[in-house]
């Protein structure tokens, strides 16, 4: 049953664009550009912008310029550019280049851990030990992100109860937030609100974050049930870009400029401009070449003008 009561009343919006929306893009986008968008993104009041992934070129051609986009950011004060790591080396990259914070990734469905990083669950909990100490040593902030929360593409579904426990290792791991990623798009609000309370009985609220794939239409109404339970955190890509290089038939994250639409409406803070964020969102289209643009964007700037 979805109660209103607690609903928060400020929401913190991770932009992921420039990192998983961009990383399965087909054309390779260039460093200047990927530059520009973060550096478009800053403007628009956004708290947290992942900038790039130091991943191997051979697995994500798309992010093989992480060292030259994260030296490229003209950092601000008041916004956190966390960088994804897969492994020791990753770090000692991402370290050279003066980070302040990483993300590590695993999944809740086996069989999607065997296709996505190449070994089981508890076999990327020992790859992350030393991950995370080296993190902590150098006093990083490290993010914890958990795949096929609702569904896998190979297995099929997937127990809440794997969720949580990934979940609360990864806390143990040293992780200051745990992103909860339906990376299928599967699930309907009901299920997102059993799966985020079983999490939330092993980690606290306040910890959790959402990040929910739009591929049936579902996403803000998972984000909106979720924030019924209390979730202050949610994650989304402008203008909607992303998909998984793993999960055929994923389309994108939720779009940042729906998202924001939906929680102004809904009277909930963001320090969010709309109008600049619907700016950036036909930048980046205008970038990849795309004609369509964002239903509820086009709207804002019909609204606005």
């Amino acid at each position: 049953m979805i109660s209103e009561k607690k609903i928060p009343a400020h929401v913190k919006v991770v932009e992921v664009g420039p990192r998983d929306g961009l990383q399965n893009e087909k054309n390779i986008i260039p460093a200047h550009q990927k530059i520009e968008l973060i550096h478009r993104l800053s403007a628009t009041g956004l708290s947290v912008i992942e900038a790039t992934s130091f991943v191997s070129p051979k697995w994500m051609p798309q992010m093989a310029d992480a060292l030259e986009v994260f030296a490229g950011i003209k950092h601000k004060a008041q916004i956190s550019y966390p960088v994804l790591v897969p492994n020791l080396k990753g770090l000692e990259r991402a370290l050279s280049s003066g980070v302040e914070e990483i993300a590590i990734f695993g999944a809740a469905s086996e069989a999607f851990s065997q296709k996505n990083i190449n070994c089981s669950i508890a076999e990327s909990l020992e790859r992350f030990q030393p991950v995370c100490e080296r993190a902590l040593q150098e006093n990083l902030k490290i993010r914890g992100y958990i795949s096929c929360v609702l569904g896998c593409p190979y297995q099929g579904e997937v127990s809440v109860n794997s969720v949580a426990d990934l979940a609360k290792r990864l806390i143990e791991l040293g992780c200051y937030e745990i992103s909860l990623g339906d990376t299928i798009g599967a699930g309907t609000p009901l299920q997102a609100q059993r799966m985020l309370q079983a999490v939330a009985d092993q980690v606290p609220m306040t910890q959790l974050a959402i990040h929910f794939h739009d591929t049936r239409g579902q996403a803000l109404a998972n984000i909106y049930a979720c924030l019924a339970l209390g979730i202050s955190i949610v994650d989304s890509s402008i203008a909607g870009l992303g998909g998984c290089p793993y999960a055929r038939g994923a389309s994108g994250n939720v779009a940042t400029e729906d998202l924001v639409y939906m929680l102004h409406g809904m009277e909930i803070e963001t320090g969010i401009d709309l109008t600049k964020l619907i700016e950036v969102g036909h930048f980046v289209q205008d970038v990849l070449g795309c004609q369509n643009r964002s239903r509820v964007g086009q709207a804002g700037i019909l609204k606005s003008s």
